[in-house]
């Protein structure tokens, strides 16, 4: 008899629960989400002193979707069309202390997908299309006269997100995303003193996905990703007093594909095109430090395809064209230790890999071509210190394929 699990619909949010063990036949959905207005979510926090710790959580995004089962099929048929604006904006004033740690994370995307099968066989088509003017994630921290022990911030702005995960099972799926909206990170902050760890984050992406696979599972995964928007931008400025461990990060990309197996097989043909105009740009400084770093990395299109333990068969197709990819990172030490500023710009990456000793096969077909500019700055400025780092890399296709011992 078959046995299928309730299916909760919450706004913008299904389910699927099942109360029984797998049959003949799947549990079956099928989504279709439309968003027409725009989305934002704003909040402030005002903080004087607080002694434990600061965190605010801000999102927006135009549509939401998620289906799991354990222990049966799965089939899902998802359409989500978003084309309202998207707006996340965090902001945070401290006038003397906001804790023994403080945590922002700032996310806006125009669609999110999430699917997941355990015990089970996962069938899939996702399409998922934004069409907005601009998605943007926007953070800041003034706290110009104020400490903490440590930071941690995260700015993520994204056009269309597809997150998939097997576990002891099979997959076979489908992700269509298609991105026209310009996507903008964009975080700052000034601390006085951080006695600890301060790690800023800004990332931006036309279209990702990601599959996470584990248990033996075997997977076959088509993805097609089109950005075709004018600008995919991540920017973060930072600046201290005084800081122990410091390390600001801009990434941004116009199309992102990452599929990790720990199984039988993956299987996964990949087409990327990429027409947006892709700037990242780190830049810190700090009149004393014990470490500091600003890292941009920019990219076209990427896509890093691995099965550890089985067979992995990539077919792999990359176009960049529009307007050229760009990273910017400097770097300003006052008196301290170790200084770093990396960019990196590539045109088209791609990485496949599988594992020799689980007797894994590496197939491939790949094919990469830039047509515009890429370009890396990085600037190292140190007054006094123990050491100043700097790294400028600018790769117009690079492809890196091959077959490893476990843990190497």
């Amino acid at each position: 008899m078959l046995k299928r699990g309730p299916i909760l619909l919450a706004g913008m949010l299904a389910g699927i629960l099942p109360c029984g063990a797998a049959t003949s036949q799947p549990n079956t959905v099928l989504n279709n989400q439309i968003q027409l207005g725009d989305i934002f979510s704003q909040q402030t926090l005002n903080v004087e002193t607080v002694s434990d710790y600061t965190a605010a959580n801000t999102t927006a995004t135009g549509n939401v979707y998620s289906a799991s089962t354990d222990g049966g099929d799965l089939d899902i048929r998802s359409n989500q069309t978003s084309s309202g604006d998207v707006l996340a904006d965090t902001n945070v004033n401290v006038a003397t202390n906001s804790g023994a740690q403080t945590n922002l994370t700032t996310t806006a995307g125009g669609n999110l997908g999430d699917a997941n099968v355990y015990g089970g066989t996962m069938s899939a088509v996702f399409n998922q299309a934004t069409t907005a003017s601009t998605i943007t994630a926007h953070s800041h921290i003034e706290a110009p006269n104020a400490q903490t022990g440590e930071v941690f911030t995260s700015t993520q702005a994204v056009g269309n997100n597809q997150n998939l995960g097997v576990s002891v099972g099979a997959a076979g799926v489908r992700v269509n995303q298609a991105n026209a909206a310009d996507t903008y990170s964009d975080g700052g902050g000034v601390y006085g003193l951080v006695t600890g760890a301060a790690e800023m984050t800004a990332g931006s992406m036309g279209n990702n996905v990601a599959l996470s696979g584990d248990g033996g599972s075997g997977v076959r995964v088509i993805v097609d990703q089109q950005n075709t928007a004018g600008v995919t931008q991540a920017a973060h400025f930072t600046a201290y007093g005084q800081v122990q461990d410091g390390k600001t990060t801009a990434i941004a990309a116009g199309n992102n594909m990452n599929a990790v197996n720990e199984g039988s097989l993956l299987d996964a043909t990949v087409n990327q095109g990429n027409q947006a105009y892709v700037r990242a740009q780190a830049v810190s400084s700090a009149a004393n430090f014990g470490a500091g770093a600003a890292v941009a990395n920019g990219v076209g299109n990427n896509a890093v395809m691995g099965d550890i333990g089985g067979e992995v068969i990539v077919d792999n197709t990359q176009f960049n064209e529009g307007g050229g990819i760009e990273a910017v990172a400097a770097y300003t030490g006052g008196e301290g230790y170790d200084g770093l500023a990396s960019a990196s710009a590539t045109g088209n990456t791609a990485i496949g890999y599988s594992c020799s000793d689980c007797a894994g096969r590496l197939t491939v077909a790949n094919d990469q071509t830039n047509t515009v500019d890429v370009g890396a700055t990085a600037t190292g400025t140190l007054t006094t210190g123990r050491s100043i780092s700097g790294v400028a890399n600018a790769v117009g296709n690079t492809a890196t394929y091959y077959v490893s011992r476990p843990g190497e």
